[in-house]
């Protein structure tokens, strides 16, 4: 039975991708998204949750963010999270529920913002070309285990090395757009 699988292959590259999408959802452009508290987590009921467990986000207004905390209880905790998760904002209370004014990004920060935005991207590709040298191990096991000829090695290879090229230039795509978005705003 061969170890290469091309589909998974394919899996784990686009999964490699789609986390970085996702960790720039959470880098701050200058407008509220509620991805923005994704990564915050909040110390209740004697354990480490993630905030959307214990509360609803929204973005009411293009400069705010909203925490409806369920249990009232829970109010200082999520204040406390929210604080200590080192993402510039500071609540206010009202009630129960949390507003986070989203303040104007410095020049400085954009910069640190966009660095931080290649840095996820490099992560990524680092990821990607993981995924590529595991399937290259693979394809020269199976070819000295027999179960695949040399010339199919030699074809798998290119394969993996398009697949390769095609979610790194993805990669750098959206980076580079998401680094254009946070110094234009």
């Amino acid at each position: 039975m061969p170890q290469y699988d091309k589909a998974d292959v394919e899996r784990r590259m686009k999964g490699a991708v789609e986390a970085l999408k996702s960790d720039l959802q959470g880098l701050r452009t200058g407008r509220a998204n509620t991805t923005l508290l994704d990564p915050v987590m909040v110390e209740v009921y004697g354990s480490m949750m993630p905030l959307s467990q214990v509360a609803t986000v929204s973005a009411p207004e293009p400069r705010m963010l909203s925490v409806q905390v369920w249990d009232k209880s829970n109010m200082t905790p999520v204040e406390k999270g929210i604080a200590h998760a080192n993402l510039g904002l500071n609540p206010i209370i009202d009630g129960q529920t949390l507003r986070l004014p989203i303040p104007d990004l410095t020049q400085d920060r954009r910069k640190e913002l966009a660095k931080l935005a290649g840095q996820y991207a490099e992560k990524a590709k680092i990821a990607i070309r993981n995924v590529r040298r595991d399937a290259m191990e693979s394809l020269k096991t199976d070819e000295k285990k027999k179960e695949i000829s040399e010339d199919d090695r030699k074809r798998s290879e290119e394969q993996v090395q398009k697949l390769t090229d095609q979610y790194v230039k993805e990669t750098d795509e959206a980076a580079a757009k998401k680094e254009q978005e946070i110094l234009t705003q």
